[in-house]
């Protein structure tokens, strides 16, 4: 009998794997999909975590694509029925989730046979809650706690996604990759505010890329080239 766990070290994992080992649940293995592109708050909190592990008993296994995340981002060789032959598949988000495709394959794989596969889905999220299968399970819905439990669960533990002084839970709604097309207006122009050298790295994957990380519009004027949002951002703190 195996049992593991698919951690991110985003709020809602971490503290179900911490309430998990605080339980004494069996948890044999907890696994981590590191894209390349996490915020380095996300690995501080892997490395603070991995003692706790050690101590536990608990296999720690570090998974990863088998390209760097860039490669397939910008100049994987791509035939797509919209846009024929092109180079690289572009953002990462909305309809296109390739990277989240490569992640969920790496992780199942990497599960499968195990008795239970344990994912952090918070009581408050039935539509990710709807779409489990055996063997994969949630314990944090099971025991009613909220996302927002989750939050306080782990800052109550002493953990923090502190970067450059900046609480990254306080400026985004999800600590998921830094360029996820996911985001939205609000989380965006946090980064734009507060991580400037995010900002700047998201300013120049757009450069490399056709598409706009996303497909705003005011009056009919589009605004989700992140230049786009960019001129947006500068022009509103100067009328503020």
């Amino acid at each position: 009998m195996k049992y593991i766990a698919s951690c991110s070290f985003g709020k809602d994992s971490l503290a179900m794997v911490l309430r998990l080992i605080e339980k004494g649940t069996p948890l044999d293995e907890v696994m981590f999909y590191d894209t390349g592109m996490e915020f380095k708050a996300i690995y501080s909190i892997r490395d603070a975590m991995l003692p706790i592990f050690a101590q536990a008993g608990i296999k720690y296994t570090e998974l990863k694509p088998p390209n760097s995340f860039l490669y397939d981002m910008l100049e994987r060789p791509v035939v797509s029925k919209q846009k024929g032959s092109h180079l690289g598949y572009g953002w990462c988000g909305g309809v296109c989730r390739w990277g989240t495709t490569f992640k969920t394959q790496s992780l199942d794989a990497h599960a499968q046979g195990a008795t239970l596969h344990y994912v952090g889905i918070a009581a408050d999220e039935p539509n990710r809650l709807n779409r489990l299968e055996a063997p994969k399970c949630a314990p944090l819905a099971e025991e009613g706690m909220t996302e927002a439990d989750c939050l306080a669960y782990c800052r109550a533990k002493g953990f923090s996604w502190d970067e450059d002084g900046v609480d990254l839970y306080g400026i985004l709604d999800r600590v998921s990759c830094w360029c996820c097309s996911n985001k939205n207006l609000k989380e965006l122009r946090n980064i734009y505010k507060h991580l400037p050298g995010y900002w700047e790295a998201l300013k120049d994957l757009q450069s490399q890329i056709e598409r706009p990380m996303k497909r705003y519009s005011s009056k009919g004027i589009p605004y989700g080239n992140v230049f786009q949002l960019d001129k947006k951002f500068k022009e509103e703190d100067t009328t503020q």
